[in-house]
């Protein structure tokens, strides 16, 4: 676990800075459009990319070294940052140029994401496979403490040309840690021949992890689950950010504080599941933590107070380390080292399209459909404004609860399904 701790400190430190400059950027965004479209189109156009670069991403990362691609992955961000830092700084900066850094970093964080997680069954043993990933969740939780409390604090006395700097000097720190570490790669064979192991023709190549899973049952009925989950997921992330903003008046330090929160919750999820280890029914703590998410979500975006936000956010974070751990062990399990490049490439891209489309119509409908409605008479502010109120950000907190709902019953939906109950890697 040495190695793999070193590589996750340096990752969390760099993540710390990516968080503080994209809580700058959003409220750049935000007091230069105020539109929920306009947030929901950077993490859209982060996505596409995502999308095409995972029909590639696994052959690449099962034939290249995988601790060059994390360390070019952290390289491109880096330039990205700076190049943002240099438009800012001489009056340039649009909001294009977020959508095209998000495009360029988009696509290589997909390779290097995807070099970290097949790394993770090489530098780790199995038994610790969900103590290695609920780590991981350390980093986007931990982050989320620190930075957007920070970067709230920082924002009205710096600005954003002082909180880019902090993000490239974190990156350093990144690639000096990958650079002083060996990453072990995977062995081409294993002792016998793996079905479809060799492929000689590039569509084959790239199709092979698709193929992999339509022909076990139960991979694809989990597939589908949980492509179903982080849809209704992305649906109500892509509107949290101008929701919290329209409903706060702009407030930077409100958004911190939840974010935070956020942190706090998914750390203590996070750090109670790497002491524990987790359950032996994977399955069971997968669906447990999508309607433990999906309850606390519907309690967010049915108030309009902090006080109401922060615990509800808090307990909302708790179930992420739960149900991501999980989720990516089960894959772990049943899918042998030499193949998981393509084969979680093929998830992640099947994964991704769907939350990309919901990143892309959540900000469309908030500022389309449901605000407008809620703001003015409708069949809509005549059911719900009792609930939500006529406010800026009515609408977004009814789209928000609308996803929660799915969340909650895709859950239980699941508990139904015998596909589930069977072994993963039969």
């Amino acid at each position: 676990m040495r190695k793999f701790i070193l590589i996750w400190f340096g990752q969390l430190i760099s993540t710390i800075g990516s968080q503080m400059s994209g809580f700058a950027l959003t409220l750049w965004a935000w007091q230069l459009t105020g539109s929920a479209t306009a947030l929901a189109l950077v993490g859209f156009f982060s996505q596409v990319p995502r999308i095409f670069m995972s029909l590639f991403a696994g052959i690449i990362v099962d034939h290249t070294n995988r601790k060059y691609l994390m360390i070019l992955g952290d390289g491109i961000a880096a330039l990205s940052t700076l190049a943002i830092l240099i438009l800012y700084l001489t009056g340039q900066l649009a909001i294009w140029h977020l959508y095209l850094a998000a495009s360029i970093n988009g696509g290589f964080g997909q390779i290097q994401q995807l070099a970290y997680s097949t790394s993770i069954t090489l530098l780790v043993s199995s038994k610790n496979y969900t103590r290695a990933n609920s780590m991981k969740w350390i980093v986007h939780y931990g982050s989320s403490i620190i930075a957007p409390a920070i970067a709230g604090f920082l924002y009205p006395i710096l600005g954003l040309g002082g909180i880019l700097p902090i993000d490239l000097m974190t990156f350093i720190v990144a690639i000096v840690t990958l650079a002083r570490i060996h990453i072990p790669q995977p062995e081409k064979e294993q002792g016998r021949q793996r079905e479809l192991a060799k492929i000689d023709n590039l569509w084959r190549e790239i199709t092979f992890g698709i193929h992999y899973i339509r022909q076990r049952s139960s991979l694809r009925t989990l597939l589908i689950v949980t492509v179903l989950f982080w849809f209704a997921n992305n649906l109500g992330a892509a509107i949290f950010e101008p929701m919290i903003l329209a409903r706060s008046s702009g407030n930077s330090q409100t958004l911190g504080a939840i974010f935070s929160a956020a942190g706090i919750g998914g750390v203590t999820g996070a750090v109670v599941l790497s002491a524990w280890g987790g359950t032996k029914s994977r399955i069971n703590s997968l669906l447990a933590g999508f309607m433990g998410a999906g309850i606390a979500k519907i309690i967010f975006g049915l108030s309009q107070s902090l006080r109401v936000w922060i615990p509800a956010q808090l307990c909302s974070s708790l179930n992420y380390p739960l149900l991501g751990s999980s989720e990516t062990t089960l894959w772990m399990e049943a899918i042998p080292p030499e193949l998981q490049g393509r084969v979680f490439a093929a998830i992640s891209l099947i994964l991704k399209l769907p939350g990309a489309i919901a990143t892309l119509i959540a900000g469309i409908l908030s500022d389309r459909l449901f605000e407008p409605a809620m703001q003015s008479p409708s069949i809509l502010s005549s059911i719900f404004s009792p609930i939500f109120g006529t406010n800026p950000g009515a609408g977004m907190a009814l789209l928000y609860v609308m996803s929660a709902m799915s969340m909650f019953l895709i859950g239980v939906v699941g508990y139904k399904l015998p596909q589930l109950r069977q072994k993963v890697s039969d």
